[in-house]
């Protein structure tokens, strides 16, 4: 993508880029990933549910705090689009931008999954992750991302002026619709930007512009999170399938993703609770 109408830089170009970087956010001081903590919690824990997704579908589901689930494939490589929810509170949701600041562009064991303001608490950690493995390939892409929106019929009507009903915002739309007894125009208000599970993507050096390229997750990998409050969740197997090329269309090979929930052994929490919302106060800083 070339940049038209630049400027010619000045004598000082050179000396303005070499300018330090600084992380924006030092997160020293956030509690630490306790590994063992959530390693007891999922020792003997027991699965009390599961349900499939079907490709190029969606569907919701509960997970009451303080319990696991995971987003697993089961017959083929493909990619899932999550969106998480406050179940007693829809406006209370996964914040994608302000996670990615946290933690990074891709994430991975002992992430946290932040909610949106005014809460900012961790909706969910990240406690295992079968693909952590593979870091950064040498396009500069990392699996599962918080960069990418997710696909949808609007950009797609504009990008290709052809109406398809199965991008993931379409099918986390029917999910969360059919979930709570809302109308559509009703539940696509909640929908809100994704963690891109197994999904393989990164920014081209060149022009910067976000690229996918082929998920490395096979059948039996698997994601795990602990429900740090009571959730809603949606997850849409992507009509991408594996994302190595088409998208928003029906020509990709597609396959379900297994989602199971677990319940830790009793007694294996003692001392944890959910994290309350933030302490800040609304009155815009006066007490």
């Amino acid at each position: 993508m070339e940049h038209r109408g630049r400027m010619p830089e000045p004598p000082d170009a050179a000396e303005r880029r070499r300018a330090p970087t600084v992380v924006v956010y030092s997160v020293d001081r956030l509690p630490p990933f306790d590994a063992a903590f959530y390693e007891r919690a999922r020792s003997g824990m027991t699965k009390i549910s599961e349900l499939t997704v079907p490709p190029r579908e969606g569907k919701a589901f509960s997970v009451p705090a303080g319990h696991f689930f995971r987003i697993v494939s089961i017959e083929g490589p493909q990619v899932g689009d999550l969106n998480l929810w406050n179940a007693a509170d829809l406006s209370e949701r996964f914040f994608s931008g302000k996670t990615r600041a946290m933690h990074a562009t891709h994430l991975s064991t002992g992430d946290r999954l932040w909610s949106t303001l005014p809460s900012f608490r961790p909706m969910a950690t990240i406690t295992h992750d079968t693909l952590d493995w593979y870091g950064w390939d040498e396009d500069g892409g990392g699996v599962h991302d918080v960069i990418g929106t997710r696909c949808d019929p609007y950009t797609n009507l504009l990008l290709k002026d052809v109406e398809y009903h199965h991008c993931c915002h379409s099918n986390l739309t029917r999910a969360l619709a059919t979930e709570r007894n809302m109308p559509l125009t009703e539940a696509e208000q909640h929908i809100h930007d994704v963690m891109n599970v197994f999904m393989c993507t990164g920014f081209t050096r060149d022009t910067h512009q976000y690229f996918m390229k082929a998920s490395p997750v096979r059948p039996g990998d698997f994601i795990e999170f602990f429900a740090e409050i009571d959730l809603l969740s949606a997850l849409s197997a992507c009509p991408g399938g594996d994302c190595s090329g088409s998208h928003s269309d029906d020509r990709a090979k597609c396959f379900p993703l297994k989602v199971e929930i677990f319940r830790p052994q009793e007694g294996r929490l003692a001392g944890w609770r959910s994290p309350p919302p933030s302490g800040y106060s609304r009155t815009h800083g006066t007490r």
